[in-house]
């Protein structure tokens, strides 16, 4: 097959009638009859969940948190109260916008089966979806792919650099990220295609990923300086507006992993001000950011936020928190049942610690992961937990987490 040479502007014309797929970064016409999307957002660095979901109505709460709590609802820089004496950080408006929709679902307590506070082991547990370290070498997501049954084939795409390991395996996935540096000419891609136009192989993995940045990098990302089209939260909507691009072309993939950096607040975390709340502020418009651009697909869209693990319950000595357990998780979207709390909540009384030091693991993501793929994607129960989390078998699940 020939390929004619391909100006980007004819590239963004063009992919509009392509999907993602294929680990080569292939585009090709869906097979997907149903339009129900899946966008995965993992929070690397740990987010501390009680910053973000404060459980300000909890007796311990400020004699925990110390310098980290949050003033109460109402109050100056206070919580946007949500139920059950609970509030979300004053920089989440978007999310809170999301509760009272009744399109937000919050899962104060959760964590992987992962127990100890390494950040590349809990991410790896996280992403394979197994019960220990390197306990798989693909990931959950990428076999709930291939779980499907053909007529259902799904396609995903990660806004990164590489393909995460959530999505490794033989699922039809691939990857975009912003280049760091200059752009390629129309003349240098133009002579490119011509030089592939007889390669079976690179000829259309070429036409797909120039059709694949044509659409993303409309974001704006391409126009920004040096690493700050890629790091911070300053980042964070430029690459949520990409995957929404991407997600809403027609025929777009039905998948996308995000993965937003900087969540290790070690020391100056802050409360209603500082760090972390710059970075809540930054999550907040990406996902207000993707809901725009999802458009009409959002009715259809199951958002979930994770991080690999929480952090210690109180303040440690250089104004910040260690690594600690269990977090919070979030689904948001047009498809989730959502304006209340999922799971259990263990409370901040010393007894109720993990270890004496962390908030306790009390839900399993497993279970929420689980829960979306059935509900949303139909997988079987059994599917899920014979190929997709083929540890969880006595891991229970939710419902009433997505609209089916």
């Amino acid at each position: 097959m020939t390929f004619p040479m391909m100006t980007r502007r004819g590239a963004l014309i063009a992919g509009g009638a392509m999907l993602l797929a294929g680990s080569a970064g292939a585009l090709t016409v869906s097979r997907q009859a149903g339009d129900r999307k899946f966008v995965l957002v993992i929070l690397r660095g740990a987010l501390d969940g009680l910053a973000a979901v404060a459980p300000y109505g909890d007796s311990y709460y400020r004699a925990v948190r110390g310098g980290l709590a949050l003033p109460s609802a109402g109050d100056v820089g206070g919580v946007l109260p949500l139920a059950d004496g609970f509030g979300l950080h004053p920089n989440l408006a978007f999310l809170h916008e999301q509760w009272k929709g009744g399109e937000l679902t919050i899962l104060p307590a959760c964590a992987s089966p992962y127990r100890e506070r390494s950040h590349f082991d809990a991410q790896d547990v996280l992403e394979t979806g197994a019960a220990e370290v390197f306990g798989a070498s693909d990931g959950w997501l990428g076999r709930a792919l291939t779980a499907l049954p053909p007529e259902l084939k799904r396609d995903a795409v990660a806004i990164s650099g590489s393909l995460p390991l959530v999505l490794r395996g033989s699922a039809s996935a691939t990857s975009w990220a912003p280049s760091l540096g200059p752009s390629a000419s129309d003349d240098t891609l133009s002579r490119l295609m011509d030089l592939y136009a007889g390669d079976a192989l690179l000829g259309p993995a070429l036409a797909s990923a120039i059709a694949t940045n044509s659409i993303a990098s409309a974001s704006g990302l391409e126009g920004m300086e040096g690493k700050g089209r890629r790091g911070g939260p300053g980042a964070y909507k430029g690459l949520a507006d990409a995957a929404a691009r991407l997600l809403s072309a027609e025929g777009g993939p039905a998948a996308a992993v995000l993965s937003f950096d900087g969540w290790d607040t070690h020391a100056n975390q802050g409360a209603a001000n500082g760090q972390l709340a710059l970075r809540l502020a930054g999550l907040d418009t990406a996902l207000r950011a993707l809901r725009r651009g999802l458009g009409a697909h959002w009715a259809k869209t199951v958002v979930a936020v994770v991080t690999e693990f929480g952090r210690t319950v109180a303040e440690n000595g250089t104004g910040g928190t260690d690594h600690g357990t269990g977090s919070a998780a979030f689904l948001l979207g047009g498809a989730v049942s959502g304006g209340k709390f999922g799971g259990d909540w263990p409370g901040l009384a010393p007894r109720a610690l993990f270890q004496g030091r962390d908030l306790a693991p009390a839900n399993d993501l497993r279970s929420v992961f689980m829960t979306v793929l059935q509900d949303h994607w139909g997988l079987e129960r059994d599917t899920l937990g014979r190929t997709v989390f083929p540890d969880a078998g006595g891991v229970r699940a939710f419902s009433g987490l997505v609209h089916t």
